[in-house]
């Protein structure tokens, strides 16, 4: 059965959510996702029709993926971080009918955001719908719709949509252009939220979840279709909030949670004894900020079960991870092995466009059922992704594995030194080493019509910067090709906030050294 709604019944006493304290049960998400699919079907939507949803995590986000998917509709993923421009962006290029938002949650003005949209873009908006109370004056000519007024009316009972119709966008997080739309189907949300279950022991008889990562997201999303299809309970967080996490781990025995780098250290520091969250037994990490080496070391120190993650939008997240096993060195190396039975992995030159071996490293290509049906209203993209045989070509740089692949870092972020493809974490591990350096990131830029490493260093408090110690130390330990041209002090590496977690911007940084550069 490849309906999403597979994932919220037969479900046995327990609750499927804890949120705000109360328990949510399946058979209430899955009542009030019927009763707001009659009010959507009220207000026109019909299949293939587009719902916006831009809110945090919430039982309310389920409820609207579910009465979309019963309808035949797609629900569009907008993260709550995003601006005018963006949300303008979204909702207008998606066409979406129908914005569903929560005007007052935790202070945020949302509708003084909105205010800033030109209405006139957005020329498939037909209403607004509203949780927790009416937003008061809007200008354009939308209907504004209270959230509860639309669940007023009798349950839909039909389900209109199969496997292949389509539940759900994802926008992609690139940045140098208008990010695509990638649009999943009930069969590939289904099917992987079993493979992961399986793959993860998301249905051992005691396993709970925290939810910290938002739903907008693939990271989100995978592991909440994945504890609804092991039927077992998540501790749901509106928004990471370490204190709070701290808190519900504990009181709740969660057994598994998903994080970035950031927000595991961010929860790390709430608590000052050495093994403070006992009951975690598997923690996936994604590290976007720093050497995933020093995130494991910290986990060693403070007890957390760390292994290494891969997932992009495309396949979706938690599509390969590291056993619980493996060692601290194989724990903390993105990929691991390949969570479905039926998905595929190769490895390709770039430049020569051959098939590599297992071992030698190129651009990573996968394939399997949690493959994207494509780039939403973009057939010429989706064509340049996907292969003939159906391998999706991923802009990462990675090698082959027996059972899998070790991810090393983006094509775009991977620097070609001395005819060599270098991870730049190799470099920036090196520089980290030094005691008065907090963390490094190196980036390559243009030199004598050749690529030069060049390192951007955040130094621990107190310190004083050193550019000639930072270039002695890689000289004394690397090739010359890798020892960078030069190296600046920077207060903070530039970020952007994206549904996933917090990315450092190498894009800027690589700008930033070749203004330096002259």
């Amino acid at each position: 059965m490849h309906q999403l709604d597979s994932l919220l019944h037969p479900w046995g006493a327990g609750p499927a959510l804890i949120f705000e304290a109360e328990p949510v049960y399946a058979e209430e998400i899955r009542e009030g996702a019927a009763r707001l699919a009659a009010g959507l079907r009220a207000k026109g939507v019909e299949k293939g029709d587009r719902v916006a949803v831009w809110l945090p995590n919430c039982p309310e986000w389920l409820e609207v993926l579910f009465a979309c998917a019963q309808i035949g509709a797609i629900a569009v993923a907008v993260n709550t971080r995003f601006k005018s421009a963006e949300v303008q962006d979204i909702v207008g290029r998606a066409g979406a009918k129908i914005l569903i938002l929560w005007p007052g949650f935790r202070g945020i003005d949302f509708l003084a955001i909105l205010k800033g949209v030109n209405v006139a873009a957005l020329t498939a908006l037909k209403d607004l719908v509203v949780i927790g109370g009416n937003p008061g004056v809007w200008d354009g000519e939308q209907e504004v719709v209270a959230f509860d007024e639309l669940k007023a009316q009798g349950a839909l009972t039909e389900y209109a949509a199969g496997g292949e119709e389509g539940c759900a966008i994802f926008t992609t997080s690139g940045t140098t252009s208008a990010p695509k739309f990638v649009l999943h189907n009930h069969r590939s949300t289904v099917h992987h939220a079993n493979d992961v279950v399986q793959a993860f022991s998301y249905d051992d008889s005691d396993a709970s979840f925290m939810l910290a990562v938002p739903l907008c997201g693939v990271f989100g999303y995978a592991q909440m279709m994945a504890t609804l299809a092991a039927r077992r309970p998540t501790v749901m967080l509106p928004s990471f909030d370490p204190s709070a996490a701290a808190n519900l781990i504990r009181r709740h025995r969660v057994t598994h949670m998903n994080a970035t780098d950031d927000m595991l250290e961010a929860l790390v520091a709430q608590e000052e004894e050495p093994h403070p969250f006992p009951s975690l037994r598997r923690c996936g990490f994604a590290s976007f900020n720093r050497d995933a080496n020093e995130t494991m070391r910290m986990g060693k120190a403070r007890g957390l079960p760390l292994v290494g993650l891969y997932g992009m939008s495309e396949v979706q997240a938690l599509f390969a991870g590291q056993a619980p096993t493996d060692s601290p060195e194989q724990r903390a190396l993105g990929g691991g092995k390949l969570v479905s039975p039926q998905a595929r992995v190769r490895v390709r030159d770039s430049d020569t466009g051959r098939l590599l071996a297992p071992g030698e490293q190129g651009e990573l290509e996968l394939s399997g059922p949690s493959l994207m049906a494509g780039y939403f209203g973009d057939p010429e993209a989706t064509a340049e992704a996907i292969t003939d045989d159906g391998y999706i070509r991923t802009g990462d740089l990675g090698y082959q594995t027996p059972d899998g692949f070790v991810f090393l870092a983006r094509m775009g972020d991977a620097m070609r030194l001395g005819g060599f493809l270098v991870n730049p974490a190799e470099i920036s591990s090196q520089i980290e080493d030094l005691p008065e350096v907090a963390e490094a990131q190196v980036v390559a830029v243009s030199h004598d019509g050749r690529a030069r490493p060049f390192a951007f260093v955040v130094l621990v408090s107190g310190n004083d910067f050193d550019e000639g110690r930072v270039l002695a130390h890689c000289a004394a330990r690397l090739a010359k090709f890798k020892v960078p041209i030069g190296a600046q002090q920077i207060a903070r590496f530039p970020v952007a906030e994206s549904a996933n977690g917090t990315k450092i911007q190498r894009k800027k940084l690589r700008q930033m050294a070749e203004d330096l550069m002259g």
